[in-house]
């Protein structure tokens, strides 16, 4: 059969939406099977430390397979013998597939030489290489510790990002793959050695070239996306332009990416396995930081959904609110829906709802309700609370 050239932007919405875990039916009961298997699709969870609803790792599992208990994610994440991703740069700083590590080994490499990291840090990395050493020791001496246990580098300054001199010598190491994250205390990042935090099979594996990484990394992000452009393919493990521009040829060439048209957007490409179902019909609030809205112009194509996260825009400017998700219904992302959970009071709360101008509320609100209702008991928060000109609607 002839490889598809075309495809409508209907069909590749819908490819879009399967590539992401949407087309399948949630449990009724998520164990870590169904953890493991979004997992092995999208390959890796964004870590942000907004947690103003819930930490931005725990949503894209829940907005594929329903309420499950967090726990899971944690022994996954970091259980001593039985964990399955590891932290490093990938979409950002990510919780990624264990098996992937050999595919990063060479950005950790680049980082070594001041490469692909940024320029503050860099520069502390040319000027502190006694420092960062003295920092690396200790951790070997002590085990896994924190950034503010450590004995030397002193405390930062102010903000979130007024890092100590020890932090940054952290930063730096974590960027190497000198050391990476065993746990965490809270939010805070707790650092070890690579072979006392990692299983040995796995920092055994063999370090493929920075070119055969990258085209495996390619491969799985049209995977994980099922359709994308050439900026879409870099930004899903943020790769480089250049690096990028040099795999896709390359893999065009192999048949691991199949050049198509889609009316209103291109060049693209399609996962030579991608489906192309008649249908999907998904119900999800999706994070701001879901790989399905990553990458923004790839939501506006596809979805005719404008999306910017308004968490750094003065209240007074925001459009929408502060932490807005988007809700998908079907196979379109129908409204926008501004979320707070309130623990103190056991109380989601929902500060608006923002219907997309063809989607009338009534169509919006059933489905809205239950998805609502099935974060909150996720959440342990006994009530949800809404405008007053939704709370019939949404039945609450």
């Amino acid at each position: 059969m002839a490889p598809r050239t075309h495809l409508s932007l209907a069909q590749a919405r819908r490819v879009a939406l399967a590539a992401q875990g949407f087309l399948e039916r949630r449990p009724e009961a998520a164990t870590k099977r169904h953890l493991s298997r979004v997992l092995g699709r999208s390959h890796l969870l964004q870590i942000d430390s907004v947690n103003v609803l819930v930490r931005a790792h725990y949503m894209p599992l829940f907005s594929r397979i329903g309420a499950y208990d967090r726990g899971l994610l944690e022994k996954t994440a970091y259980h001593p013998r039985r964990r399955e991703t590891f932290e490093y740069w990938g979409h950002e700083a990510s919780l990624i597939r264990l098996d992937l590590h050999p595919l990063f080994r060479w950005r950790m490499e680049r980082a070594r030489q001041g490469e692909g990291i940024y320029g503050g840090l860099a520069r502390f990395g040319q000027e502190k290489r006694a420092f960062i050493e003295e920092v690396r020791c200790e951790i070997e001496t002590r085990g896994p510790i924190g950034a503010g246990e450590l004995s030397i580098g002193g405390k930062g300054k102010g903000s979130w990002w007024g890092w100590s001199d020890g932090k940054r010598a952290l930063e730096w190491l974590f960027w190497a793959g000198e050391v990476t994250t065993a746990t965490r205390r809270g939010f805070e990042r707790i650092y070890d050695l690579p072979e006392r935090a990692l299983p040995s099979d796995i920092l055994n594996a063999p370090t493929p070239s920075a070119d055969e990484a990258q085209r495996e990394l390619l491969r799985l992000s049209i995977r994980a996306l099922g359709i994308a452009s050439e900026r879409c393919l870099r930004d899903y493990f943020r790769l480089e332009p250049k690096d990028t521009k040099a795999r896709i040829p390359e893999l065009v060439e192999a048949g691991d990416l199949i050049p198509v048209t889609v009316e209103g957007w291109g060049p693209v490409y399609l996962d030579p396995e991608a489906k192309i179902p008649r249908r999907v019909e998904a119900r999800a609030l999706v994070s701001p930081f879901d790989p399905i809205v990553w990458e923004r112009t790839r939501t506006e194509r596809l979805f005719d959904f404008r999306y910017r996260i308004e968490i750094y825009t003065p209240a007074e400017k925001r459009e929408f609110g502060y932490y807005c998700l988007p809700f998908v219904l079907g196979e379109k992302i129908v409204a926008r829906v501004d979320l707070k959970a309130d623990r103190a009071a056991g109380n989601l709360i929902v500060h608006s709802i923002h219907p997309e101008a063809s989607v009338p509320p009534e169509e919006i609100a059933p489905a809205l309700g239950d998805e609502l209702r099935l974060m909150a008991g996720w959440l342990n928060l006994g009530s949800v609370t809404a405008p007053n000109e939704w709370r019939k609607r949404l039945g609450l």
